[in-house]
């Protein structure tokens, strides 16, 4: 089975957070796990919601089709390009999961993909001018044009239309690579300053066996310096690291803070700074200051809020539909066509 690896952008109170792409791979007592909630509600394939129709950005233009048209800014033709979100998304898709993945799995990403991209124009304004987004992951979502086959396009075209509708208002489409175990709201596993969305919430992450060990757990070392750095750049002046521990625990048994020297530390942001392609989580089960070095032992690739991609893997492989997947992750959000 083929297995990409990369990066993926999620939207989040930090800036541009880095998590782990599906493509890759504790101290106290772990949290009871909590029963995930029954959210399946799906609007009938075809007969767009009026609510869903309404969350189109206004000021994007249509396709005779009615499709919303997008300026895509392609960093790598460094120029604009015109393409319906339908056409964008393919790209999308392929940057951000295995070609060869489960149909659904890749259906329950597109759907993912189609949600941010409106979500995205919806709030943001894009880096680069005359563009309503683009193919920079530093902005918005993975994009490989070469990566696109007919199974992916198969889950574009099979999910035509269809949004994350939580309430009336599109939800941030969050995913990661791995749960370990848990998945997490957006305050604990993001550090999100706004108040907790209603649609986030701590379940399973069904992942299974297939998912590569390097995502499943990780291990990581660090010089004293990089630490520090770390530190100060995740908003703590540290001097010098005299210990270092996990302060605040979150739902699913993620770090939120850490005590370094004393001083509090936000761990999502700590995790960015220190690179988080080598501390994969905040899911820590080992922390700790040995041998010149911080040592640490963690669980799952990526932030942990919203999907798990190796999750959605899993459940794809077991028989689940694409919208069985992305309404076990995300509560109370119903599954709406916003065009035909």
């Amino acid at each position: 089975m083929k297995r990409k690896t990369g990066l993926f952008v999620c939207m989040a109170a930090l800036t541009a957070v880095l998590c782990g792409c599906a493509a890759l791979g504790a101290e106290g007592g772990a949290p009871a796990l909590p029963q995930p909630q029954n959210t399946l509600h799906i609007a009938p394939k075809g007969s767009p919601s009026r609510a869903a129709a309404d969350l189109v950005p206004d000021r994007l233009e249509r396709d005779e089709k009615g499709v919303p048209l997008l300026s895509v800014y392609d960093v790598k033709q460094e120029k604009l390009i015109r393409e319906s979100v339908e056409e964008y998304l393919p790209a999308v898709l392929a940057g951000e999961m295995a070609g060869d993945w489960p149909l659904e799995a890749l259906k329950a990403q597109a759907i993912l993909a189609r949600t941010f991209v409106l979500q995205f124009v919806s709030e943001k304004k894009s880096r680069y001018e005359g563009a309503d987004i683009s193919t920079d992951i530093e902005e918005a979502q993975a994009y490989d044009a070469a990566g696109v086959n007919e199974r992916i396009k198969s889950a574009v075209e099979e999910t035509r239309g269809l949004v994350l509708n939580a309430g009336g208002e599109l939800p941030y489409a969050w995913f990661h690579a791995h749960s370990g175990g848990l998945t997490a709201r957006a305050k604990e596993g993001l550090d999100y300053e706004k108040d907790e969305p209603a649609y986030t919430q701590c379940v399973k992450g069904m992942e299974n066996s297939e998912a590569p060990k390097e995502a499943a757990s990780w291990e990581a070392a660090f010089t004293m310096d990089e630490v520090i750095a770390a530190c100060r750049d995740a908003g703590a002046k540290v001097e010098k690291i005299e210990s270092i521990s996990i302060g605040q625990r979150g739902e699913s048994g993620r770090a939120m803070t850490l005590l370094v020297s004393g001083k509090e530390v936000s761990a999502p942001a700590f995790r960015i700074a220190i690179g988080s392609t080598k501390m994969r989580s905040c899911l820590l089960e080992s922390l700790r200051v040995e041998d010149g070095q911080v040592k640490m032992r963690g669980r799952g690739y990526g932030h942990g809020v919203g999907m798990s991609q190796w999750g959605a893997y899993a459940m794809a492989k077991e028989g689940k539909t694409a919208e069985e997947i992305v309404t076990h992750y995300f509560a109370g959000v119903t599954l709406d066509s916003a065009w035909d």
